[in-house]
This record gives C-alpha cells, sequence and structure tokens, in this order.
C-alpha cells in the first residue's frame, strides 16, 4: 500500500468506494439535476462525497449508516453541534408561531443588541441572509460613504462566493477594483496603500484567514492597517465571519483593534442562515429609514424568525464568555497535541489557527501567509492532503479534504484524544509517503 503515494491513494479510494455505495449512488442520481452532483463547491471531493441521513450531537451519519465524530462542524457555522436543544426548541417555537410573517418579530432587537454589546465596532448594524451578503453591502456601503471605487483585499483572502482571492481569484468574482495585498507583510501592504490610497474605498481583511489556511494576523500588521485607514481616510472592515467565535468579541476585542465595519455570518443564526453587517454610528446613519435621503437595504429573509429565534438563543443562552473560553481552550490541546506528534515523529506536519480553527500543513514549518508552491508540490501535497482524508474517513473521523477543522460545543476531550491517536497512527504508518 504504501509502496508509492499513488498506490497508497488508489487502495484508500478502492477502499471508500467499496464502503459507501449508497453516497456513490446519490452522487450519481445528483448529476442528473446539478452539475457535478453539487451546489456548494467547497462540499464536493472525489471520487465522490460522502452524503449525510442525520447528526447527533458530534456525530454524523451517512447515508450508509456509518457513524463519525465531526470535526468540520459546518465550516465553524455549525457550533452548537447537529442537535443542541435549546437550539431544536427555539426552532420549534418559531415554527410553531408561524413563518414569512412580513414585519418585525420579537427576536432581532434583542438579537442586534446582544451582538452589538459583544462586539466592540458595532455601534449600529443590520442583518442579511449570508457572509457573502454581509461583505458585498459592507464593501458597497465603504465605496458610497467615501466616493471612492477601489477596495484591498488580501491574497488567500476568501469573503464569499463571489470574493474569492484564493490562487488568482476566480472568474465569478464581483468586477470591483481590486487591490491585492501580501497577508501579514507589513512593508508590501503599506507601500500598496500609499500608491492607491486615494482612491481606495476599504480594506477588508480576515483577522485570521480561514479558507485560505486558518493562519493568523499578526497583532502589529492589523495594527498597522488600523493606523493606515485612519491617515488616509479608508474605511477598515475586519470579515469576522468565521473569527468571531474566537473569544466573546472576536478577534478585534481579542487583539485589541478595533475596525470601522465589521461583518458576521455563519455560527450566529444557530444553524439557519445568517448574515450582518455594522460600525461606527455615522457610517449605518445612511441606512436609517427615518432620515432623509436613507439608502435602502433589501431582503426577504433579513429577519426571517428562524435564524433570529435560533440566533438569539444560541449567543444569550449557549456561547457565553464562559463557554467560548471553553470552546478555544480545547481547539488549543488538540492543535498543541498535533504539533507536539509532529515534533516527536520528526514529520513534515503542523496546525495552524487559532483557538477552535486549525488547518494542518504539511510542512516543517508553520507559515504566517499563503504559500505558492511549485506545481509539482502542490499537488504532491494535494495528495497527502487526500490520503489523511480517507484514512481518517476510514477511522470514523470527518473533517475537510484540505485540513481544515472547526471544533463544535460538542466535541468531547475523549473526541480529542481519538483524534491524536489517529494523527499519531497516519504519521507512523503513512511516513514513507510524508517524507516523499
Amino acid at each position: 500500500m504504501n509502496v508509492s503515494l499513488d498506490a497508497a491513494l488508489a487502495e484508500a479510494e478502492a477502499r471508500y468506494s467499496a464502503a459507501n455505495t449508497a453516497s456513490a449512488q446519490r452522487h450519481a442520481a445528483a448529476r442528473e439535476a446539478m452539475p457535478g452532483g453539487n451546489t456548494r463547491t467547497v462540499l464536493h471531493y472525489s471520487p465522490f462525497p460522502l452524503a449525510w441521513a442525520r447528526g447527533a450531537g458530534a456525530t454524523l451519519t451517512d447515508l450508509d449508516g456509518h457513524d463519525y465524530i465531526d470535526f468540520l462542524g459546518e465550516y465553524s457555522a455549525g457550533l452548537y453541534g447537529h442537535s443542541n436543544p435549546l437550539i431544536q426548541a427555539a426552532l420549534k417555537q418559531a415554527i410553531e408561531d408561524g413563518t414569512v410573517l412580513g414585519g418585525p418579530n420579537r427576536y432581532e432587537a434583542e438579537l442586534a443588541s446582544l451582538i452589538k454589546s459583544r462586539f466592540p465596532s458595532l455601534q449600529r448594524l443590520r442583518f442579511c441572509n449570508s457572509g457573502t451578503e454581509a461583505n458585498v453591502f459592507a464593501l458597497m456601503t465603504a465605496r458610497a460613504v467615501t466616493g471612492r471605487g477601489k477596495i484591498m483585499v488580501f491574497d488567500g483572502g476568501y469573503h464569499g462566493g463571489v470574493l474569492y482571492f484564493g490562487h488568482g481569484g476566480i472568474p465569478i468574482n464581483l468586477p470591483l477594483d481590486w487591490v491585492v495585498a501580501p497577508y501579514n507583510d507589513i512593508d508590501g501592504t503599506l507601500a500598496l496603500l500609499r500608491e492607491h490610497s486615494a482612491d481606495l474605498a476599504a480594506i477588508l481583511v480576515e483577522p485570521m484567514l480561514g479558507s485560505g489556511g486558518c493562519l493568523p494576523a499578526r497583532r502589529d500588521f492589523l495594527a498597522a492597517l488600523r493606523h493606515a485607514a485612519s491617515e488616509f481616510g479608508i474605511i477598515l472592515i475586519f470579515d469576522e465571519v468565521m473569527t468571531s467565535r474566537l473569544s466573546s468579541g472576536g478577534l478585534q476585542a481579542a487583539m485589541g483593534v478595533t475596525p470601522d465595519m465589521t461583518t458576521l455570518g455563519k455560527y450566529l443564526g444557530g444553524g439557519s442562515s445568517f448574515g450582518a453587517f455594522g460600525g461606527r454610528s455615522d457610517i449605518m446613519a445612511h441606512y436609517d429609514p427615518e432620515q432623509p435621503g436613507h439608502w435602502p437595504h433589501a431582503g426577504t429573509f433579513n429577519n426571517n424568525v428562524l435564524s433570529m429565534a435560533a440566533g438569539l438563543t444560541g449567543l444569550r443562552d449557549i456561547y457565553t464568555p464562559a463557554a467560548a473560553t471553553m470552546l478555544n481552550a480545547r481547539g488549543d490541546t488538540l492543535r498543541d497535541g498535533l504539533n507536539a506528534l509532529a515534533r516527536k515523529h520528526g514529520a513534515a506536519l503542523c496546525a495552524t489557527g487559532i483557538g477552535s480553527f486549525i488547518g494542518l500543513h504539511f510542512a516543517g514549518t508553520v507559515p504566517d501567509h499563503p504559500e505558492h508552491l511549485g506545481a509539482e508540490e502542490e499537488a504532491r501535497h494535494g495528495k497527502l492532503h487526500k490520503l489523511m482524508h480517507l484514512d481518517f474517513i476510514d477511522a470514523g473521523l470527518f473533517f475537510a479534504r484540505r485540513g481544515y477543522m472547526a471544533l463544535s460545543l460538542a466535541i468531547t476531550e475523549a473526541d480529542i484524544a481519538r483524534f491524536l491517536a489517529q494523527t499519531e497512527e497516519f504519521i507512523v504508518s503513512r511516513r514513507a509517503l510524508m517524507d516523499g
């Protein structure tokens, strides 16, 4: 099996295909209506993705009846696990009280007030339907406020389905005037800021690259962005769609750097679709419909009762500051354990991230910016990620093929111990392949 990386992959894929015939059949049928049998690209992986029948706590069950401990956590949206009783009760009550009401409801103002109290930059905020929407609204707000057109983003950044800046971007990105800067590179970024300062409306940055590999921003880098934005009259936007869960006040509170605007999404809907954008009162006042000349902000489901009810219950009753501290400490335990195993065995594997977010890299040193490998080395890393993904699935542990994890509150210390044990097994059994 370990004669070569390709041979090991062929064996692992054959084992996977034989064990998951119901998911394979579902994938084949789905291809008849959807390109590639898929409607969310990140969920696709070869030879076909597992299809889920149900979830409970931190356990997922696929169509073939196999159980897995879920370390992916719906790409950070699944903070509360798959069956939190408080979330389920809130959703059931909202359904019983009637949906699509077409007006303000009992939940949204309290949820907005609670979010405002948690995040330093949010003097006022408005809801929308996803992190993508939140970032689009924030960017267009910055352009309208400043009267400028350019937007600074960062290599490796991901801000939504039409705001993707990894590997050179994608053809369906919004056709705005982008200035792509190097992440965590103060000198390189400041040079670009000075060059384009008169035309820049906004700086949009993740305080930790998520899709880009769970690479945290250095505090001095964020502080430099804050200083330059103030100096040049640019609106600094923190995309905290993912990172808002990394402390009770997001990474902006943990880092002590306050942006002009913040975007939110994912877990804050309690498992339902959710987005929010907000910031300084003078910026958000443009959306006050009681003021002359206000800007309209549409969205049929901006305040839908399911998201508002589940979001309020989750943030108020479950993800308290104490719960945030506990979960992120548990993530640190897993990350530290993974890195300790790599050092113990001298393996070219490292874990990055902050708190409950973890990114696995087949590298001997921890990167702080997206690495651009040659085609051959990138292909080898891709194969190693694929092999690890399939081996862990075979062991009943699930995370993203690219090596991304987002722990839920349902993950236990025993689950973490099991993941660490499987990691050591993978390093020992696949070491020759990892060394190339």
